[in-house]
């Protein structure tokens, strides 16, 4: 999911519907409300920060920060050195002028996870028992004997979203919350069973066996 911070209602519906439109979940938050709504959500919802126009852009970055290592990028309405050059001091991941696509603002939050630019590690952060399949947390398609396993987004997401809490029940309910989480459309909670449904049939294609268990009533569970 993005968050789009920004005071002026008109920016953040505009940029709202854009990501709308490439099936991105996102809400908006004003300023104030922002980092009490990011302390009280897990971390690995929130893909990515779009930081509009609000008072004090560069001493909130920090505080940002703190509580998400998500790419944030800000938009500015002016060419201004100084003031691009602030944002960058202050922490902000990129910078870009408005008008910009929400395509450019989801292709530069990728690479910037990509780049690890905030000097992570790039490591696995699941493999399954065999050590065949490698599940990343950086947005790259997860790899089968060192070989790149192309995933449509959701699936991508439900994947890692699984390696993430491996040995662990989730129900239909979490796995929706985690990939759909605040998207304030009308799409069903089933629709996830269905994304399952095509994630565990390539993962056996390529795998030869299943790493993610389902079970009646107890949910599914990542035990690679």
């Amino acid at each position: 999911m993005y968050i789009v911070v920004d005071e002026r209602q008109s920016v953040a519906a505009e940029y709202l519907a854009g990501f709308g439109a490439q099936d991105v979940p996102a809400r908006s938050l004003r300023a104030e409300e922002f980092l009490a709504w990011l302390a009280g959500h897990p971390t690995d919802t929130v893909q990515g920060i779009v930081l509009g126009e609000c008072d004090d852009r560069a001493g909130r970055t920090a505080a940002i920060r703190s509580l998400s290592q998500a790419p944030i990028i800000a938009l500015n309405e002016t060419r201004s050195l100084e003031q691009t050059l602030d944002l960058f001091t202050a922490g902000i991941d990129d910078v870009v002028r408005r008008p910009v696509h929400v395509r450019e603002i989801l292709a530069r939050a990728e690479a910037i996870r990509r780049r690890g630019i905030r000097g992570e590690a790039q490591a696995p952060a699941a493999q399954d028992r065999n050590g065949r399949l490698k599940v990343f947390a950086d947005g790259r398609d997860p790899e089968i004997d060192g070989v790149s396993l192309n995933l449509p987004r959701r699936e991508r997401h439900i994947l890692e979203f699984f390696a993430s809490h491996r040995g662990r029940p989730l129900s239909r309910a979490q796995i929706f919350n985690a990939v759909y989480a605040e998207h304030g459309s009308d799409v069903e909670e089933s629709v996830v069973e269905g994304h399952i449904s095509k994630l565990r049939k390539k993962l056996r294609l390529r795998l030869g066996y299943d790493p993610i268990e389902a079970k009646r009533l107890a949910g599914y569970t990542f035990v690679g």
